[in-house]
């Protein structure tokens, strides 16, 4: 039987060596991904930490893609000082390949823009999905979680909250503070911001209970 997830959700880990651990940990940022690429293409308006960055740079010298990393390092700090939180290869392979497999996807093609609202719909919502999937995956290959999912796995530890509600708290947020210097919001906006963190948790659940999680001790 796998260890199991309580309330202060201790994420899955799989099973494997370091190789196998390193591959999924690429296939889940991978997914990731794709899961952004997919809430883009719906044209719905873009995810909290997005509305963010674009707010910051809107009000500063900075570049969207700096902005971005600004926050991020601000977000890892506050992580580390909650404390509970390993950081290593994954946390910086979060932070470099996320961006440069969202340019290649949408390079490539991969994923068409929909036509009709409904059909938009959908694709934000797979999206969202697909985010959550790809986070479990990658944190479950316990190599270090990016500096997002560090602070909401850090958040969710201090005071004894479910992922679930500790991310959808830090997506509110970070749509708050976006919203409030500019940033463009959207459904789409609001379907992320309380979506990420029910898909994170069911797929940490998921992946628990799954034959690919490791075996707790006796």
């Amino acid at each position: 039987m796998a260890r199991g997830l309580n309330a202060h959700t201790a994420p899955p880990v799989l099973l494997g060596g370091r190789t196998t651990r390193f591959v999924a940990l690429q296939g889940g940022i991978l997914l990731f991904a794709l899961g952004i690429v997919m809430t883009l293409r719906s044209d719905l308006g873009l995810g909290p930490w997005d509305v963010l960055h674009q707010g910051l740079a809107d009000h500063s010298p900075l570049s969207f893609g700096v902005a971005g990393i600004v926050v991020g390092v601000a977000v890892l700090a506050g992580a580390m000082a909650l404390g509970g939180v390993s950081l290593g290869v994954g946390t910086l392979l979060n932070a470099v390949l996320i961006g440069a497999f969202v340019d290649l996807l949408i390079w490539v093609d991969v994923v068409p823009h929909p036509e009709g609202l409904v059909a938009r719909l959908l694709l934000d919502v797979a999206g969202v999905l697909a985010i959550g999937v790809g986070t479990a995956v990658y944190i479950g290959a316990a190599m270090g979680a990016g500096p997002r999912d560090s602070f909401m796995l850090a958040v969710a530890r201090r005071f004894g909250l479910r992922v679930g509600v500790s991310r959808t708290l830090i997506e509110l947020a970070a749509l708050g503070g976006g919203a409030a210097l500019g940033g463009t919001v959207g459904v789409g906006t609001l379907i992320f911001a309380l979506g990420v963190g029910p898909a994170v948790e069911a797929s940490f659940r998921l992946l628990d209970r799954s034959p690919l999680a490791a075996q707790a001790p006796a």
